[in-house]
């Protein structure tokens, strides 16, 4: 069975495309349910809305098919509560969008 710890690693090669923050460092994962042959993933996105919407999806559960060995179905489930504010942000993104200085 997969670990949060891998699961997070493969998260962390989905991008929204139009911020080049990853989707972790973004704070768009919100919980992570991981059995030995499915994954499922509940997020946000920045914006309700977000026309990106399906593109980000199809990539989060490509990159977990792809990622993690055995895995047979990785389901994402996109939620608008709580809403996704720019505290989510980590600290990385923070300093990658100069939001925030070393």
């Amino acid at each position: 069975m997969a670990t949060v710890e891998q699961v997070t690693d493969v998260l962390k090669q989905c991008f929204d495309p139009e911020i080049p923050v990853n989707i972790v460092d973004l704070g768009l994962i919100y919980d992570l349910a991981i059995t030995d042959e499915e994954i499922g993933v509940t997020m946000t996105l920045t914006a309700p809305g977000c026309p990106m919407h399906t593109q980000i999806t199809a990539d989060v559960q490509q990159k977990l098919l792809a990622g993690i060995p055995g895995l047979k179905k990785a389901n994402v489930n996109i939620v608008w509560e709580p809403a996704w504010t720019p505290e989510r942000l980590s600290k990385d993104a923070k300093l990658q969008l100069g939001i925030e200085t070393a």
